[in-house]
Formats: C-alpha cells, sequence, structure tokens
C-alpha cells in the first residue's frame, strides 16, 4: 500500500476505550494481512461488525477454462465481447491462472447489495465511464484512464454515473498487489526516479457513517462461491480508521515515463507489482534520441513470462490489425516482436500516443471459452510479410 491515512475520529491509542457519545464503546476492528505482519488499518464502527441476521445459499461461481493450451500467439477481440449485468454479473473472464485472472465487465444495472473479495485484491482500470467507489473508508471517484485499487476483504460497492457507459478491464490478484520495491526506499516512500508519486494517489475522502439496522446483504467471494450474508447494521458505519490498507485510486495519465537515448525494456513501465506478476501502463511518450535509434520494440523470447497487453486508446506503433480493446497473448516460449512494416515506419518518429495496461505473468495463462469464442484465429499468421501488400500508415487505434 502506499503511505499512512487517516480520516474521521480515531482514540490517541490502539486497542483503548473509545466511547460514543451515549457513553458505550465504538467497536474496533482489525483489518490486515498476513496475519498480523503484514499491512493494517484499524476502524471504529458505530456497531460490532459481527452480527449477521441470516445467511442465504452460496452462489457458485466457476471460470470455465479452455483446454486449448497449444503454443501460440493469440488477439481476442475485447469489444466483440457482450457483457450486462451488475458489477458481479457482468464480468466476462479472459483469461487467467493460479496468480492472477483477467477479466471485462460493462455493468448496466446498479448494485443491490456490497462485495467483499475474500480471497483476491482487485485492480480495476477504467477504460470508461465514471463514478464513486464506496466502502466503509470513505468515497473514491473514478474516472476514464484511473486504476482502482480495492484490497481484498475489503466491502465495498462501485456506482456509476448514470447515462455514461462503462467498461472496466478488472484484475484479480490471488496475492497482495504493491509498488515495485525498486522504486521506494527502505520506509516505503516513494523514490525521485519513481514515475509516479504519493501526490498522485487518490485516498478516500468524504467518510459517510450510516447507523442503519436491517438487513443488508454482502457478497463475499471465496473457495468458487459468493458467500450471501446478511447483517444487521449497515456495514458503512465507520466513524473513523487509520492505517496502510484501504481503496484508492491512480490515474494512468499520471505515470511519468521512463526514456532513454535507446529503445528501453518494458520494466520500465512497471506500476504494480504482485506475486508470479506485474502490471505495467504504456503511455504517451517521447522516443528513443540516439541518431541511429529504433523506436520500435525488438523480438524478443519469453522463457519466464506469459505478456498480455490490453490496448486502450491512441496508435500503438508496433502492430497492426489492433483495435481499442484488443488483448494480445504472447506466450513464454515463443519469439515475438513487431509486425512487418513497423520497424521502418518506426524510425524518426518524435513519440507515440499509444495507451495501454501489460500484464506480464511467470506461470502459464490459460484462455477461457469466451475468450476463444472472440478470438482473432489469425493472429499467429500476422507476422507473414506478404500479408501486408500496403506501407504502414495507421494501425486504427
Amino acid at each position: 500500500m502506499p503511505h499512512y491515512a487517516r480520516l474521521g475520529q480515531v482514540p490517541h491509542k490502539r486497542h483503548t476505550q473509545f466511547r460514543r457519545p451515549d457513553g458505550a464503546l465504538y467497536s474496533e476492528e482489525v483489518i490486515g494481512a498476513e496475519g498480523f505482519s503484514g499491512i493494517s488499518s484499524i476502524a471504529y464502527h458505530l456497531h460490532p461488525p459481527t452480527v449477521i441476521e441470516r445467511v442465504e445459499p452460496p452462489i457458485p461461481h466457476a471460470i470455465a477454462y479452455t483446454d486449448l493450451d497449444f503454443l501460440q500467439h493469440r488477439h481476442i477481440k475485447g469489444f466483440e465481447v457482450e457483457s450486462s449485468g451488475d458489477w458481479l454479473g457482468s464480468r466476462r473472464y479472459i483469461m487467467g491462472n493460479e496468480d492472477v485472472r483477467l477479466a471485462l465487465s460493462e455493468p448496466t444495472e446498479p448494485m443491490d447489495h456490497f462485495y467483499r473479495n475474500a480471497v483476491a485484491d482487485e485492480v480495476v482500470y477504467v477504460h470508461d465511464g465514471a463514478g464513486v467507489l464506496e466502502s466503509p473508508f470513505g468515497k473514491v471517484p473514478f474516472s476514464q484512464g484511473d486504476y482502482v485499487h480495492i484490497p481484498r476483504t475489503i466491502t465495498h460497492r462501485w456506482q456509476f454515473d448514470a447515462g455514461v457507459a462503462q467498461r472496466l478491464l478488472v484484475i484479480e490478484s490471488f496475492s497482495e498487489v504493491r509498488f515495485p520495491k525498486r522504486y521506494q526506499n527502505g520506509f516505503g516512500q516513494l523514490l525521485e526516479h519513481s514515475p509516479f508519486c504519493e501526490r498522485d494517489l487518490r485516498t478516500p475522502n468524504e467518510l459517510v457513517t450510516i447507523d442503519e439496522e436491517g438487513e443488508f446483504e454482502v457478497r463475499i467471494y471465496k473457495n468458487g462461491f459468493y458467500h450471501r450474508l446478511f447483517y444487521r447494521y449497515h456495514p458503512f458505519d465507520y466513524v473513523g480508521w487509520d492505517g496502510y490498507m484501504y481503496p484508492y485510486a491512480l490515474s494512468i495519465n499520471d505515470f511519468e515515463p521512463i526514456t532513454g537515448r535507446i529503445h528501453q525494456p518494458p520494466p520500465v513501465h512497471q506500476t504494480f507489482e504482485a506475486r508470479n506478476f506485474v502490471i505495467c501502463s504504456f503511455v504517451p511518450r517521447l522516443f528513443d534520441y540516439h541518431p541511429d535509434s529504433i523506436p520500435a520494440p525488438y523480438n524478443h523470447s519469453n522463457i519466464d513470462s506469459d505478456e498480455v497487453l490490453y490496448y486502450a486508446e491512441g496508435d500503438f506503433m508496433s502492430r497492426r490489425g489492433i483495435s481499442r480493446g484488443s488483448f494480445t497473448l504472447h506466450p513464454g516460449g515463443i519469439a515475438h516482436g513487431p509486425h512487418p512494416g513497423t520497424v521502418e515506419a518506426s524510425i524518426g518518429k518524435a513519440r507515440t500516443e499509444e495507451l495501454a495496461v501489460m500484464v506480464d505473468t511467470f506461470r502459464p495463462l490459460h484462455l477461457t471459452e469466451t475468450a476463444v469464442r472472440n478470438e482473432d484465429a489469425g493472429y499467429i499468421y500476422s507476422w507473414q510479410p506478404e500479408k501486408y501488400d500496403t506501407p504502414l500508415r495507421s494501425n486504427g487505434l
């Protein structure tokens, strides 16, 4: 997590008496990772967070992976993936493994419940749309281009702006999502060479304390089910909290690109890290400035990783036939690189206007049935030079 934050009222010392105006004690809750050794926050509720009125049968939630694991490059036409429903029901999973899952979501209905992912941090890239992430920690407004990070086990609800189409890339991490260690000093502060800093992070604001009694459904994802628990008290009853675990937003537009005289490798684009995968941001930037530089990336073989790119905006200069919302998957074990004509076309260009999210995994990814239904089956052959009879002008992003 980024840094210490505090909102609302908290007592001077942890685990001491903190009383309501009527003399009753507020209910303290420690929310933490790795037992009591990881990051945590301490929250103070109007009511105990443990009072459950009833439990409904859980809803099964299984991901339908295919057995198409033979080695080849793939292009998934993401904007052809149909999606509807509320925040959970609209998720269409594209690929995943034991460490991470990627899904697309186009919510068309409001949430009539609250959600808590008990096993995965969620990093949501807002491709289109705007709204407010609500949680007991406060409100986090979001808009196009934002990454919204919700640590696992935090109860929340997405409120989307009416009349605005929403399109979201959901990255579920089965481990804590952090900033790269090389960007931080020994105290966790982001260093001068980091491509973003604490000022870019938008932490919760406008703490709204709701004192309501009734039946409030919280759907908790764990062990392949959405568990349906109905709590007596509204989950947004914090009067205050402090610590290091909370939701926040970071705009991809606040990522400051690292450039050089010759082509820089993908790690300079890294934004987040987790167990066995990283998330990178490709943003508009100046190209290399060596007089003989080749701005297009070199051919390379991924030995230890599968490389996924989600194309958001602009003109991705090393690719042809890619559209807004496309996924490409370049698995480890087979070389990939620029499409024919793109290397020469890149020479002499001053900058790029591309915007993309990359996920590099260190274990193989598996495609879902949804991905296969929306795949460009000819992508593996798209490096054949005879397929291109005209010089490269634009790839149509």
